[in-house]
């Protein structure tokens, strides 16, 4: 395997907004150098609708692991950097090519680019003179200039040139929160994650809320979902979880003699909570795992109720997946394993036989008035609430003090 000295990471959507692209590029370098604290050799700097990582001796697959989940970045590259000479290019190109481990038939081709013009050789001659020591130093090598096994690119610039074969997805969308910040109704479920992962690739800072039914629900439960929390960090650098305790507002919601409304009414009483903590913490929106006709409160005319509890925008990411989209998803991002662990969360319980799937918004806010409790209940939820911060692979501490973040399942 070749020894790297750079990674080129390059942009997307990002190169198509104008004036403002220099905010968004900036916010991405930000995100890179966050996650490079952990290679304290690394150098970072940005060139017009591209990324430089001087690597200086770390482990350049490592690295990519991290970075190919910075939102913004759409593909990453590790290069062998020369002097910008025909006889250092030749050399360095041809040392390139004899460190790659062939898996199958070796066919290559090269693909030479003279972003330097005043490089006094063109790149279509430049193509046939890297080419030609590579084949004399790397014995059953052919070219195949249609479908090779092994491209390898030659950047020329001024200053010097680049020599890379790989080309690495990565996570695309816009950089963290470079679209403003929402509130994420995380559950333990399937879904929900998926949104939140979904919602920080289209430039979103999320916080995470999460309703919690002591004694009815286990601490198991809750470690599932900041578990579920420290996978969505590992691809910020830290997620706040806010923590809300919803025992009595579902007491009074079971003991209301509303039960097919039960549903409609808890996840009213929770878009109230977040919508609160939202305005306390600076988001703008909230993001739940809704998904059109999966369950009974997913029909539109209960998302419709159910929407109407906060003025402020509803996003679902996944409203038009199907659950095998949404499953294969969280097996990307790594959370389908923790989502399927048996520890029952708060919406589990109370769950009535027959739950409306047409409810009526008048109906429901008649019945709302009726608990007189409820807005006394719902103001010490949101009092109540207890705020972690999260990080990948450390410890939580409950001592901080930190702010929380919420979470919920959706039916």
């Amino acid at each position: 395997m070749p020894e790297y000295d750079l990674l080129l990471l390059r942009f997307g959507e990002i190169t198509i907004k104008g004036k403002n692209r220099s905010r968004f590029e900036k916010a991405a370098l930000s995100h890179v150098k966050l996650l490079l604290r952990a290679y304290p050799r690394t150098e970072a700097r940005k060139d017009y609708g591209r990324i430089y990582v001087v690597l200086n001796g770390e482990p350049a697959h490592e690295i990519i692991d991290a970075l190919k989940n910075v939102f913004g970045v759409t593909s990453i590259s590790p290069m062998k950097t020369v002097s910008s000479n025909l006889e250092d290019i030749l050399s360095g190109a041809t040392s390139f090519m004899k460190g790659i481990s062939w898996a199958g038939e070796k066919t290559f081709k090269v693909s030479v680019k003279r972003a330097w013009k005043g490089f006094p050789h063109p790149s279509l001659e430049m193509n046939k003179l890297v080419s030609t020591p590579i084949l004399m130093a790397v014995p059953g090598l052919k070219v195949d200039v249609h479908h090779p096994a092994v491209n390898l690119r030659v950047e020329i610039r001024e200053q010097e040139t680049y020599l890379y074969t790989e080309v690495i997805q990565a996570a695309g969308g816009y950089p963290l929160g470079s679209n403003g910040k929402a509130m994420l109704l995380l559950s333990g479920g399937i879904d929900s994650p998926v949104a939140g992962w979904s919602a920080m690739r289209r430039g979103l800072e999320i916080e995470c809320v999460h309703f919690h039914s002591y004694p009815f629900t286990s601490k198991k439960a809750e470690e599932k979902v900041l578990d579920l929390a420290r996978v969505l960090s590992s691809y910020v650098g830290q997620i706040k979880v806010h923590l809300v305790p919803f025992t009595e507002i579902q007491t009074i919601l079971s003991q209301s003699g509303h039960d097919n409304l039960m549903i409609t009414l808890m996840r009213r009483a929770m878009l109230r909570i977040a919508t609160r903590l939202a305005e306390n913490n600076g988001a703008l929106a909230l993001v739940t795992g809704d998904s059109l006709g999966q369950v009974a409160s997913q029909t539109l005319s209960s998302m419709n109720v159910i929407g109407r509890a906060t003025d402020l925008p509803l996003l679902r990411p996944l409203v038009m997946s199907d659950k095998e989209e949404i499953i294969s998803m969280a097996r990307q991002i790594g959370t389908y394993e923790l989502s399927i662990l048996p520890y029952e969360d708060c919406c589990t319980l109370f769950v009535p036989k027959s739950p409306a799937t047409n409810p009526n918004l008048r109906i429901i806010e008649s019945a709302e008035a009726s608990l007189t409790q409820l807005t006394e209940e719902i103001e010490k939820a949101v009092q109540g609430t207890e705020t972690l911060c999260i990080r990948p692979d450390q410890d939580i501490d409950r001592s901080t003090g930190e702010e929380p973040v919420v979470q919920d399942k959706w039916f």
